[in-house]
């Protein structure tokens, strides 16, 4: 085992190493990984990044676009046969058609290339002409970014904190209660031990609807060609003796199966390789669940962070220390779905609620940014009076009903820590407000010429994250 994965390691290296001369000396990649919780947007953002970097017309803030220095954006094929294709077409006629409507939300790895043709700025202009910079953008569910700090746990650990959390949520109630049922010592049922895992899963999929965050392991809720599976057949139990051929000896193997068969091949195959990575995070859908899902995505948050490999991408350790991660964008969506006026509260709950995850990352030299945004903007702003004060509303289409509505959609605070102590106190409600939040439906639209689907702030994103390697 231990020579195998020491040839293992070999391999990647001289590939790597490869890679890198390749593109060090050629035409530069950057691998872009895109991810998200639940309910982020994730498909949304991809589809409009894609959109608006082939059409730059609403892409003032990359100073590329800005500085005329793009000639031109093409979509390539992947440049791995093994990965499937994000469906970029399909998700940009759902979001752009006669009767728009959110795409559907991918439930695996996918992947899509574009190619920029660029001029370099300065009296590089005039002497290289221009050059070709390839963009890889890597989709992966965010929940299988957090089953990375599985890695680092055995399965008593990990039984022990899922359990802690399960106490204090409502929808923990039925497998807790499944769970007295059970004798962690007894021989392994398999029937009674998948009635266990569903249970199990129910639970965690209670939990994503309801607005938490950490429900890992993330292939539980996305199972894939793996449903069914002994991999996927295990749940937390309680500490004791765990006798050869019992439940518990059992599960415990099962978990470890799960690292080293799911999570491990993800790390090697592909989120090693990542260069430059976003974080999407539904701020506000958090917020209008209540501070226990505030508190549980800062957490989220936090293991997220220690699972990259974050540092400055010098060309000598490319080679020989593998590739890490240099710039990381922590992004709160849906931004549209208040005025823009609520937007820099937004922002600063968001640098707030992820200031331990980004303090991780800068203090190991990675770059790191939080913004509010909005890929793919469904509503339209107003002003009105009433009772002698002005209200900034949204208008839109409510997804619930199909019906036009404008909407107050009250007031963040200005100081974040009216989310966060409340949250990092345990408050099952908030003390102050009620924090409410409306599903909007896409609006159609005109594209013109020249012009990707309107959005808020997705230009800034791009300029941090891959704005340098255009230059």
């Amino acid at each position: 085992m231990i020579i195998g994965d020491i040839a293992e390691g070999l391999t990647r290296g001289v590939e790597t190493t490869l890679s890198t001369v390749s593109e060090a000396f050629f035409e530069p990649v950057v691998r872009l990984g895109v991810t998200g919780l639940s309910r982020s947007g994730k498909t949304v953002f991809i589809t409009s990044l894609i959109a608006n970097l082939l059409e730059r017309g609403r892409m003032p803030g990359l100073r590329a676009a800005a500085e005329g220095r793009i000639e031109t954006v093409l979509l390539q094929p992947q440049p791995d046969d093994t990965l499937p294709r994000f469906d970029y077409e399909t998700h940009l006629g759902a979001l752009t058609g006669t009767t728009p409507r959110w795409p559907e939300s991918t439930s695996g790895i996918s992947e899509l290339r574009l190619s920029f043709r660029v001029r370099p700025k300065g009296l590089l202009s005039g002497l290289t002409g221009t050059r070709t910079v390839h963009l890889d953008i890597v989709d992966y569910p965010g929940e299988w970014l957090l089953d990375l700090g599985l890695l680092d746990k055995d399965y008593a650990t990990w039984s022990r904190e899922v359990l802690a959390r399960f106490e204090t949520r409502p929808d923990g109630a039925d497998f807790i209660a499944a769970l007295g049922q059970a004798d962690p010592g007894a021989r392994l049922d398999e029937a009674r031990a998948k009635d266990l895992a569903q249970t199990f899963t129910s639970a965690l999929q209670a939990m994503r609807a309801r607005g938490f965050s950490d429900c890992s392991p993330g292939r539980f809720l996305l199972p894939g060609d793996l449903a069914g599976s002994p991999v996927l057949t295990f749940a937390p139990l309680p500490e004791g003796a765990h006798p050869r051929g019992s439940l518990g000896r059992e599960f415990a193997r099962r978990f470890e199966a799960y690292k080293r068969e799911v999570v491990k091949p993800f790390f090697r195959t592909h989120f090693s390789r990542i260069d430059r990575q976003v974080v999407l995070v539904d701020m506000l859908g958090a917020i209008h669940a209540g501070p226990q899902a505030v508190d549980d995505m800062r957490q989220a948050m936090a293991d997220i962070l220690s699972a990259f490999r974050p540092g400055r991408n010098a060309f000598l350790s490319q080679i020989f220390l593998g590739k890490r991660v240099e710039k990381i964008l922590f992004a709160a969506t849906k931004a549209d779905h208040l005025h823009h006026s609520q937007h820099p509260q937004l922002t600063a709950i968001a640098e707030a609620l992820l200031n331990d995850a980004r303090s991780r990352a800068d203090f190991a030299g990675a770059q790191t940014s939080a913004l509010s945004l909005a890929a793919f903007r469904a509503t339209t702003e107003e002003r009105r009076e009433k009772d002698g004060r002005e209200l900034d509303l949204v208008r839109g289409v409510l997804e619930a009903t199909g019906k036009r509505a404008a909407l107050f959609p009250g007031r963040l605070p200005e100081d974040p820590a009216k989310i966060l102590r409340p949250a990092s106190e345990g408050c099952e409600t908030w003390l102050e407000a009620d924090y409410k939040v409306m599903s909007f439906a896409p609006q159609p639209i005109d594209l013109k010429p020249g012009e990707g689907p309107p959005h808020i702030r997705l230009d800034w994103a791009v300029e941090f994250l891959i704005g340098d390697r255009l230059a």
